[in-house]
């Protein structure tokens, strides 16, 4: 009789190679916007409002003669494309000054813009905005469940299976342990709860920060915050627009939602938490609609109002797109430029 065969990994190790190794997902032709939609995808509303923001950067940080745009989990470069596509129009001849950086662990795509530079790690040293739009969600962390008796114990999950099985394996320990206790207290509670051990988002967070010289960073994502972690935590998985089973495979995105209050904290003092709806809304994004006289006066540009207005009010809606938190972290800038 065959042995059946295991081969249980925690899921850190499991969705970086499921992601990120040799045919990982962020590495499929189709890239993830094959997948799944972002607020990039949803509307060039949202690069108008990144535009917006890059203007203030520079401005506060009084125009430097280069300003860098670094893309952070750049996905196909949809974002830059945009922002590029609208620098003629940004003042103080910005398009001139502008370096735009695309950082993702894929290849570069054909036919991208030369202007982009295409990297697998954030460069050192730059003045400008660094922007991670849905990249923290997508460090892999390892997940802890209670157990019988209320231990946190690590996840694992079966490569070999293929269907996404888990067990339950050692007692977390160590780092895990600590930042547990501190972020997302599990000890003690009742079977079955779960939560995702956030320490290495924390650290990639902290060194994207810490690649400014001046500037600001920004990470955009699904989150959550001390007083209202979810109980059963958030893994899940992402294929051909809809959510599926997390199954360690390749064959689909694997995301939890990010700890954005330990990411603030390992960034250092000044970071501010603010929603898409609030962020957007302090950008100038107006989902109202038009006044129906326009209709009358100018039918035209009273549907592209309209179909804007439509956009923006998805970008900004609390109960989709604009429930995102905005994690803003300044370095060097002498004033905030994104009050809600």
């Amino acid at each position: 009789m065959a042995t059946e065969k295991h081969e249980w990994s925690g899921w850190r190790t499991a969705a970086e190679r499921a992601l990120y190794g040799t045919g990982g997902f962020f590495r499929r032709p189709e890239g993830p916007a094959g997948h799944f939609r972002t607020s990039v995808h949803a509307s060039p509303l949202f690069a108008r409002a990144v535009a917006e923001l890059l203007g203030r950067v520079d401005e506060a940080l009084g125009r430097p003669a280069e300003l860098a745009l670094v893309d952070l989990g750049a996905g196909r470069g949809e974002l830059l494309t945009r922002v590029l596509a609208l620098a003629p129009g940004l003042p103080h001849e910005l398009d001139r000054r502008l370096r735009p950086y695309a950082v993702e662990r894929a290849e570069r795509p054909a036919g991208l813009d030369e202007r982009i530079l295409w990297l697998d790690a954030p460069p050192q040293g730059c003045t400008g905005l660094l922007f991670a739009n849905e990249w923290l969600d997508n460090v892999p962390v390892d997940i802890a469940e209670t157990d019988a008796d209320g231990v946190p114990r690590r996840v694992e999950v079966d490569l070999a299976a293929g269907d996404g099985t888990e067990r339950l394996g050692d007692p977390v320990d160590g780092e895990d342990a600590a930042w547990l206790a501190h972020w997302w207290p599990l000890a003690g509670a009742e079977p079955g709860l779960r939560a995702e051990i956030g320490h290495p988002r924390d650290a990639a967070w902290a060194r994207a920060v810490r690649s400014l010289r001046a500037g600001l960073a920004v990470a955009v994502d699904y989150g959550h915050e001390r007083a209202a972690r979810p109980p059963f935590g958030t893994l899940t998985g992402f294929r051909e627009g809809r959510e599926v089973r997390p199954v360690p495979d390749g064959s689909r995105d694997l995301t939890a939602h990010v700890a954005m209050d330990a990411c603030a904290a390992a960034a250092g003092p000044g970071a501010g938490l603010l929603t898409q709806r609030e962020a957007l809304r302090a950008l100038g994004l107006d989902a109202r609609r038009p006044p129906l006289a326009l209709a009358s006066t100018d039918p035209a540009a009273y549907v592209r109002a309209l179909g804007a207005a439509g956009e923006a009010a998805e970008l900004t809606d609390p109960g989709g797109l604009g429930a995102f938190t905005w994690l803003r972290q300044p370095v060097n800038l002498p004033h905030d430029v994104l009050r809600p």
